[in-house]
């Protein structure tokens, strides 16, 4: 196992695998711990030598799983694969909601206002989810910076033509030229009209037979999750959507929205913005490749596909020496601000139990590394009696409901969760 260094004054030395002079220096005190995984420590000493190596970093990045590969001529020095948050379109769909049914219930006088928005003030605007991905990516490459002297990082970004994708998924002719301009709701006014044209102004469930003229909109998945969006939309008569909505009918299999096509956008409008922002952190080191050569490179040299092996190829270096292991990691949410639950609890006379604790509660915080009985794991639930839910990072649950008695803490939380897998463990 590889045990990463810092000189006295924190910066990244070659790592080492002399677990025994590591041992030794932690032992005589020049050495201190710096973080438990992956292992590294910072000499309180000196160094009389330093030599270094060229270090190339491979970024596979990615919508959900990025993928880091920190490679020299011969060997592999760090792989990863780190899985992004996916929840902050729900949570901010899930707060706009809360807050404009409190502005309702309390300042009803209050007046719309729809010239206030941030992306009309700033030039350069992006949503938040995607925000929230890209500081994630930069935060990746900062950790891997901190404890290996890099020096040469490329990046994979890939750019998709969803307009394409939207054509071969419908079965349609490829658009080309002129044609991405002439979008499906050319000529319309709005989406409902567009909707309602496209389904020939024909209940999409019962085919006209209710009689009912009257037609309304209906979301296939909920506005919060699915969007606006004309392929989360289907015409319904007024009686087959109450009768729907009240539980007494179900759509046909056949209405269903076409596969989501998020990850795609995402990509496409995170690209450049990334890169730029890379570029201005560590000027003259990074560069850019393309997704066909990644692939190229990996079945020329017979290697598996994952997000890791991908890295490896993008650095440069498909045939150094694997690693042997990697660190899954997993990026959560710094803070939860929600005061109150949404909903009340039954038999709370309809009172709404405070949501936040004590950040600390016996010592031990939300997503701390403990041990359990030779296991670790750490802490994805608390109450304020002391006992916690333990999980692992892909979820499995180790105990729901175990005392603080019985828990060894291992290291604190981080906004990013890591621990490590032997080669050829799945996530």
């Amino acid at each position: 196992m590889l045990v990463y260094v810092q000189d006295i004054n924190g910066q990244p030395m070659m790592p080492t695998s002399r677990c025994g002079k590591v041992r030794r220096l932690l032992k005589s005190g020049k050495a201190k711990v710096v973080q438990r995984c992956p292992f590294t420590i910072r000499l309180l000493y000196d160094p009389e030598t330093h030599i270094a190596q060229p270090i190339d970093l491979g970024i596979d990045a990615g919508s959900k799983t990025i993928g880091v590969s920190a490679c020299t001529d011969k060997r592999e020095l760090y792989a990863a694969e780190v899985s992004l948050r996916t929840d902050v379109v729900d949570k901010l769909s899930t707060r706009r909601e809360l807050r404009r049914a409190r502005r309702y219930r309390k300042t009803r006088y209050r007046k719309p206002r729809f010239l206030n928005r941030v992306r009309s003030k700033h030039k350069g605007w992006l949503a938040p989810s995607t925000e929230v991905k890209i500081s994630n990516h930069l935060k990746t490459i900062a950790d891997v910076m901190h404890i290996l002297p890099v020096t040469h990082i490329t990046v994979e970004t890939a750019s998709f033509d969803t307009q394409l994708l939207k054509a071969t998924l419908d079965g349609n002719t490829p658009p080309q030229g002129t044609d991405y301009q002439r979008g499906e709701q050319l000529g319309f006014w709005n989406v409902r009209e567009y909707v309602l044209c496209r389904d020939d102004h024909t209940c999409q469930c019962c085919k006209g037979r209710s009689k009912d003229k009257i037609l309304n909109v209906h979301h296939i998945e909920s506005r919060k999750t699915g969007g606006d969006s004309p392929d989360n939309l289907v015409t319904l008569c007024e009686t087959c959507h109450r009768e729907y909505h009240a539980g007494v009918i179900k759509l046909p299999a056949s209405i269903k929205r076409r596969p989501n096509l998020r990850d795609a956008a995402f990509m496409s409008s995170m690209r450049w913005a990334f890169y730029e922002r890379l570029k201005t952190l560590y000027p003259d080191m990074v560069s850019m490749t393309c997704g066909y050569l990644t692939k190229n490179t990996r079945i020329r040299h017979g290697l598996a596909k994952t997000h890791a092996i991908d890295a490896r190829c993008i650095s440069g270096h498909p045939d150094a020496e694997p690693l042997g292991y990697w660190y899954a990691q997993k990026k959560v949410r710094c803070h939860n601000r929600k005061l109150h639950e949404t909903q009340p609890r039954r038999g709370s006379n309809g009172e709404r139990r405070r949501t936040q604790s004590a950040r600390v509660i016996k010592g031990f915080r939300l997503y701390d590394c403990v041990r359990l009985e030779k296991r670790v794991c750490f802490i994805f639930g608390k109450r304020t009696s002391g006992y916690f839910d333990l999980r692992l990072l892909d979820g499995t649950r180790i105990n729901s409901g175990v005392s603080y008695k019985k828990l060894t803490l291992l290291e604190h939380s981080d906004t990013t969760l890591t621990e490590r897998r032997l080669q050829g463990c799945a996530v």
